[in-house]
């Protein structure tokens, strides 16, 4: 009986050694600070009645005179938006009974800015024209990816030394870089600044301080 022919046995060891070459990983970590050369602040006014009509009109009269005051320091009505606009009925709770109390107009403006030096007086002068509402102000980089990219270029630097350092150590030759792999980091974290509303005679002075942007790569060596 024929039962054809069958080919040779043939042992994969050998090719499976050279399909998983040895490898290296390494960790690249990088760090640069810069200068924020823009702002966004968060400001506007809540007015409270138990007149809706009346607690919309004090409201729109506060936000006008924040924009006439903005617009007396040059800011032009690109770099400003409104954020939130809401009217709420506010209530208070007695013994497990609901008591109307007013309505709340929230009006809230993000004003944008890269005259970074005059955010203090921005914020002065809203306050001064009805603004009772400074939710934060946050600093930031226009040309974020330029930094990163520098930040990214010394992290890979970094990966480099270490592999060097390892393979020395561990008297193997490396090879090429098959796989180089950018880990996404949680920064930057513009500078926050979170204010509450209170009358000062002072000039409010904002210091934006810098920015940190920070890069990881994973890099994959092979060596023998």
């Amino acid at each position: 009986m024929n039962y054809g022919s069958f080919p040779p046995f043939q042992d994969k060891t050998n090719q499976h050694s050279h399909e998983c070459p040895n490898k290296l990983t390494v960790i690249g970590e990088a760090t640069i600070q810069a200068s924020p050369d823009q702002a966004i602040i968060t400001l506007g006014a809540i007015t409270e009645n138990k007149d809706p009509t009346i607690a919309q009109q004090q409201n729109a009269t506060a936000m006008a005179n924040i924009l006439k005051g903005l617009a007396s320091l040059g800011i032009p009505d690109d770099q400003i938006k409104t954020k939130e606009y809401r009217m709420d009925p506010q209530y208070d709770y007695l013994d497990g009974k609901e008591i109307f109390r007013n309505y709340k107009v929230h009006h809230i403006l993000e004003i944008r800015t890269k005259n970074i030096d005059r955010v203090g007086s921005m914020i002065d002068t809203s306050i001064k024209n009805g603004s009772n509402s400074v939710s934060n102000i946050r600093f930031s980089l226009s040309q974020h990816d330029m930094y990163y990219n520098q930040t990214l270029e010394l992290a890979l630097q970094n990966a480099k030394q270490k592999a060097l350092a390892l393979a020395k150590a561990a008297d193997v030759t490396l090879q090429q870089i098959p796989e180089i792999i950018e880990e996404i980091p949680a920064g930057p974290l513009p500078v926050l600044y979170q204010t509450s509303f209170v009358a000062k005679a002072a000039s409010t002075q904002i210091q934006p301080g810098e920015l940190e942007i920070k890069a990881i790569v994973k890099v994959i060596y092979t060596f023998h």
